[in-house]
């Protein structure tokens, strides 16, 4: 059985002060997918990643304290692909991949729609992220792709669906691109095993969103059709308070 965690921790030198490490010994992920790291690792002390008990793959951004992705893995990997090939992205960290023996695992933090001219980023960035995952596909069909997606997909993944039609992350575009994402051969693994409402993986910091639960599930496992099968358990722990996000868990069979 392999446990595969992600979590966006909002930085991780912030995680750590909040006892992210001992939450971790307790979680014990076989791989574990970050994003929005916000540090390169010469920033982390030294000895706390020699002491780390994973072997540990960085992708900072290039501007210091901002975005980035990471994937720290029990056992080695056969190789670690940093970025996904088009400068703009991989300039701001977005995407690390790790292969293994049956499957490979990417940590992936898709762009927000911040503003209008980062909405046009990030629409770019979903075309652009699409046709890179289909020729992937072709060359490695067991592929989960982990992080933060920045989108609500469903009605159900989201507090108030009619009140945020025309916020970013919830834009009939934007869900569409989930919808057509998912057609090309991916399977939610939180749906896949649970359609209940409710279900969120982030909250906004303000007017106390997390103490009511008012949140969006903007963070997926998304795994390619052919591990379909070997799927056993997908969860959300909301409890974990690292963070404006919390992570997600996928289990699978080797």
């Amino acid at each position: 059985m392999k446990r595969i965690i992600s979590y966006n921790v909002n930085g991780i030198r912030a995680a750590l002060k909040k006892d992210f490490m001992n939450w971790l010994g307790a979680a014990k992920p076989d791989v574990l997918c970050l994003q929005e790291i916000k540090a390169m690792p010469e920033q982390l002390d030294a000895d706390f990643l020699e002491s780390l008990d994973y072997h540990h793959y960085w992708f900072p951004a290039e501007k210091k304290g901002y975005s980035g992705t990471a994937i720290w893995t029990k056992e080695e990997p056969k190789h670690v692909e940093y970025g996904c090939g088009i400068e703009k992205y991989d300039a701001e960290g977005r995407v690390i991949r790790a292969d293994f023996e049956t499957f490979s695992v990417m940590s992936v933090y898709m762009p927000s729609g911040s503003n209008e001219l980062r909405q046009g980023f990030k629409m770019q960035w979903l075309a652009d992220f699409k046709n890179y995952i289909d020729e992937l596909k072709k060359e490695i069909p067991n592929l989960i792709i982990s992080g933060d997606y920045n989108i609500c997909h469903l009605d159900i993944d989201i507090h108030n669906p009619t009140k945020q039609q025309k916020t970013s992350g919830f834009l009939p575009e934007e869900r569409e691109w989930v919808s057509e994402f998912i057609n090309s051969g991916f399977v939610d693994t939180f749906r896949h095993f649970n359609m209940e409402p409710d279900n969120y993986s982030w909250w906004s910091y303000r007017a106390g969103a997390r103490g009511k639960n008012l949140g969006w599930r903007i963070d997926y496992h998304m795994a390619s059709d052919p591990l379909k099968e070997r799927l056993t358990r997908a969860t959300i722990l909301p409890e974990a308070k690292h963070s404006d996000h919390c992570p997600i868990v996928l289990e699978l069979e080797e």
